[in-house]
């Protein structure tokens, strides 16, 4: 929890971009009080938005939402590796103790999607309180005063499915990252321990972690761009006024915003993702090995 929370601000900044061509889009020119047109939103990039958050709505907003991820990262996490493990073993492994890739994809990918759908209502709750502040300086109502308080009024406009609104591309890319993480991670620290003479040991998974940081990070920025844009769309009647489908989605910002909009925020993610991966699986190797269980 305590790495969620030190890199949350780069999760902010990365749905903050994710959002902006959107808005570019959507809300093109507002008139000033000489009746002309001007624009009320410009592009910006990583460190440009940080600082705006912090310039205009104050630097602890920089947090705005990281209850909900805190409990996300707590069910999604501990979801995922149990599932990981759970498949993997039941898929079985090689006679030389390794795991065949083409398995490993297949409990990444299910192991990250089904964590991922338990924990969607925590990340649709995360996503609406990210955009909180901008919503502010735009003159729009506040939607939620707290945690609490959004998943109450979403419960009460669109019952138990709103929470679940955008699960589809949720999990799309829950199963993406986790295929870069899971599967990245056992399959390099494997081949690692194979192939040259490091031991396991935490040099190795340093080095394992680093490989899944960035594979994740490509893999799942896309679908992350997709996931944010659906979630925080208005909506009526439970569905959707801006996109009817994750795909959709990824075909109107292509459209609109060029290939490369599937991109953005991809510096902030990967900028938290990569501490968080090493972190995470050196800590979690450690301590598998203190309680003494096998290596991952």
């Amino acid at each position: 929890m305590y790495i969620q929370t030190v890199t949350y601000p780069l999760d902010l900044t990365k749905t903050r971009l994710q959002i902006q061509g959107e808005i570019l889009h959507h809300h093109d020119h507002v008139q000033d009080s000489s009746g002309s047109a001007r624009h009320r939103h410009v592009h910006r990039g990583m460190m440009r938005t940080a600082f705006g958050v912090v310039k205009e709505e104050g630097f602890f907003s920089l947090w705005q939402g990281v209850t909900p991820a805190i409990y996300r990262h707590l069910v999604y996490t501990g979801c995922r590796i149990t599932f990981y493990e759970k498949i993997r073993e039941g898929l079985g492994r090689n006679s030389d103790g390794t795991f065949p890739f083409w398995k490993a994809v297949v409990a990444g990918i299910t192991a990250g999607g089904a964590a991922q759908f338990f924990a969607s209502p925590t990340d649709l709750v995360k996503v609406q309180m990210q955009m909180e502040g901008r919503k502010r300086l735009e003159g729009q109502p506040v939607r939620f005063k707290n945690t609490a308080d959004a998943f109450k009024r979403i419960l009460r406009e669109g019952g138990i499915r709103g929470l679940w609104k955008g699960w589809a591309p949720n999990v799309q890319r829950a199963a993406l990252v986790n295929l870069g993480d899971l599967t990245t991670y056992d399959t390099a620290k494997h081949h690692i321990l194979v192939h040259t003479r490091l031991k396991d040991n935490y040099v190795t998974h340093g080095l394992a972690s680093t490989c899944s940081g960035l594979v994740s990070a490509i893999l799942g920025t896309p679908a992350d761009v997709v996931k944010t844009r659906v979630m925080n769309q208005p909506t009526a009647n439970g569905r959707g006024l801006l996109y009817k489908s994750s795909l959709d989605c990824l075909m109107k910002t292509v459209k609109k915003e060029g290939f490369w909009a599937l991109y953005k925020g991809f510096l902030p993610i990967w900028a938290r993702m990569a501490p968080w991966s090493l972190t995470f699986w050196v800590t979690y190797e450690q301590i598998r090995r203190i309680a003494g269980s096998s290596s991952f």
